[in-house]
């Protein structure tokens, strides 16, 4: 059977005390509503509409696609009203209705629940609460059938006293909702076009309403404001936790561990406290990743091992290789086979051949370097001349002495070595040496300058 996915997203989220929409504030680095789009992408839906109103271009050019729908919702008039807005260009079979800030919700849940409904049935996700103040509560007569849903606000003393909530996710058979959504009314305490009270009309009906109960609240928790949203970040953190280390991942403490985008790890990675990974990010079998580093964008091959306090963005690590301590490796950086980046060394666009090193305070631009090569402390490639950007060259087995400068563009063949304190700007032959500085002189009886008294 077909489905048509609605996200309702309209909401101006006034206790987040912000700008920003409410569904365009990040849990693990993304927009809530971009995970309720990816879990929707997910379900394979005929087509995805996204109900918007506060924010609704900025939400527009942060989230569009070919396959998202938007749908404006010029006044907020309650969640009926919401899904009425996307009516006309609902098509499908069934109708799955979902909320943008609601991001945490499972793949496996609302396919669950997608298969209760049908022509005859309708699907409700549910979720047992401790506190269930605010939510709508799931009223069931005596044989344990769905009646209908009572907002929180409307209910009496006996049905606040329920402990079963509504999330307000729906799976609708999609002939029977225009009907549904026309017959509401807005006679409530909100004076809104509540959604819920389709569950009634259904029942009315004759059909039956099935219910899926989540496996948490926090799968089903929205955020109202601050609070809720640090809630389902450090929920999320801790459930993307449990799964790397169910796959052979040690975290040395999974409470000091963030995930920010889409992570593929072997196993026995091993990774010390306060590292963050954004982005997506490879790590195959056997990696080391020492405290405090962040990883984004980056691939590190088998055995690679990122030590202490380094940032990497845009990288790629061959096997065995190692950078760090306080090591940073730019977009483009990448480093061959057992090759070495020390402290204090910075790489961008730049290539390091099997076993080179580059053992610390220096900066490597746009250079491409061969295998063996060795890179003295305080080496700079000058690759930029204040408009365009220029290539560093170096063969195999080239040495580097400390303190060198390498003007771009520059080539060093095989074996080819520059003295300490060299500034290069010619290209350096094969098995040469290369020096490149001014004669020293030591000049007897010089004084150096003095404070003037004041």
């Amino acid at each position: 059977m077909s489905l048509d996915i609605v996200i309702l997203a309209a909401g101006q989220g006034t206790r987040m005390r912000s700008a920003l929409p409410k569904v365009l504030h990040p849990v693990a680095g993304k927009p809530m509503l971009g995970h309720v789009i990816d879990t929707a992408r997910a379900l394979a839906p005929r087509k995805i509409h996204v109900v918007i109103g506060h924010g609704a271009e900025l939400v527009r050019e942060r989230l569009a696609a070919d396959d998202i729908h938007f749908v404006l919702q010029a006044e907020q008039l309650g969640t009926g009203h919401a899904v009425a807005q996307a009516l006309p260009a609902l098509e499908a079979d069934k109708v799955l209705i979902l909320y943008g800030d609601v991001p945490l919700t499972r793949v496996e849940t609302l396919t669950r629940l997608l298969e209760q409904a049908n022509e005859s049935q309708l699907g409700l996700l549910t979720v047992n609460l401790a506190d269930p103040t605010g939510y709508g509560r799931i009223v069931r007569n005596a044989n344990g059938v769905v009646q209908a849903i009572v907002e929180h606000k409307d209910a009496s003393e006996a049905q606040r006293a329920i402990r079963e909530g509504n999330t307000g996710i729906l799976a609708v058979p999609g002939k029977r909702l225009g009907d549904w959504l026309s017959r509401l009314s807005n006679s409530n305490a909100q004076g809104e076009y509540y959604l819920t009270d389709v569950i009634a009309m259904a029942v009315a009906d004759g059909l039956v309403v099935a219910t899926e109960t989540a496996q948490d609240e926090m799968e089903v928790l929205g955020a109202n404001d601050r609070i809720q949203l640090s809630q389902l970040e450090c929920h999320y953190q801790q459930r993307m936790a449990r799964q790397l280390m169910a796959q052979g991942v040690t975290l040395f403490d999974p409470h000091r561990f963030d995930v920010r985008g889409e992570v593929s790890m072997g196993r026995d990675v091993t990774i010390d406290i306060n590292v963050i990974l954004e982005g997506r990010v490879v790590i195959e079998d056997d990696v080391q990743i020492g405290p405090n580093c962040v990883i984004k964008d980056s691939i590190l091959r088998r055995g690679a091992i990122v030590k202490a306090n380094s940032h990497l963005e845009g990288a790629e690590m061959g096997e065995g290789a190692d950078c760090g301590p306080f090591a940073r490796l730019r977009p483009g950086a990448k480093l061959g086979a057992k090759a070495h980046v020390g402290n204090f060394v910075e790489l961008k666009n730049a290539v390091l051949g099997e076993g080179a090193k580059a053992g610390h305070l220096s900066y490597l631009g746009d250079a491409e370097i061969g295998a063996r090569s060795n890179i003295g402390a305080g080496t700079i490639t000058c690759n930029y001349d204040g408009a365009n950007k220029h290539k560093t060259v170096m063969g195999e087995d080239v040495f580097i002495g400390s303190n060198s400068s390498l003007v771009a563009p520059v080539t060093l063949g095989n074996g080819a070595t520059t003295g300490a304190g060299s500034t290069v700007t010619q290209d350096v032959p094969a098995a040469t040496l290369a020096v490149g500085r001014a004669k020293q002189r030591n000049i007897e009886g010089w004084k150096r300058p003095q404070k003037t008294p004041k």
